[in-house]
């Protein structure tokens, strides 16, 4: 599956079954580019990672992050605002209380790090995910 297939196939919500189906996506190809660099299709992960991101469920920030680690293309691909589905500050609670604590603490430091330097600074979820919106609509 490509990028094209999948916002025909999951649309930019997925919802139900499909955003199950957009997680195991994401995690094959974030496998893939793990074993080696170009194997996974980091365009379709950063349309993975979207996708999630307009689920809103908290429960994704690790699979995002994990993708985002996969390699040097993917973290130049996959954006870390895409962590925030819920916003900043119930990203940084969910991975302070994170059972998977060493990716969470990487994440979190990470996050902590940007909005240090203002990264952040009127971080919208719904006028990123309307950015998005029209960069997939085009």
């Amino acid at each position: 599956m490509d990028v094209r297939e999948s916002l025909r196939r999951y649309g930019l919500c997925p919802v139900g079954a499909d955003l199950d189906e957009v997680r195991a996506l994401l995690g094959d190809h974030t496998a893939r580019e793990r074993r080696a660099q170009g194997e996974g299709d980091t365009e379709l992960m950063r349309l993975c990672c979207f996708q999630l991101f307009n689920s809103g469920d908290v429960d994704d920030v690790l699979l995002v992050w994990s993708a985002k680690q996969a390699s040097f293309d993917a973290a130049c691909s996959i954006d870390i605002e895409f962590l925030l589905g819920h916003g900043l500050d119930v990203t940084k609670a969910y991975l302070s209380a994170s059972r998977a604590p060493a990716a969470a603490a990487a994440a979190l430091e990470r996050l902590r790090e940007l909005e240090a330097d203002g990264e952040f600074e009127g971080f919208s979820v719904e006028e990123r995910s309307a950015s998005y919106d029209r960069y997939y609509g085009d």
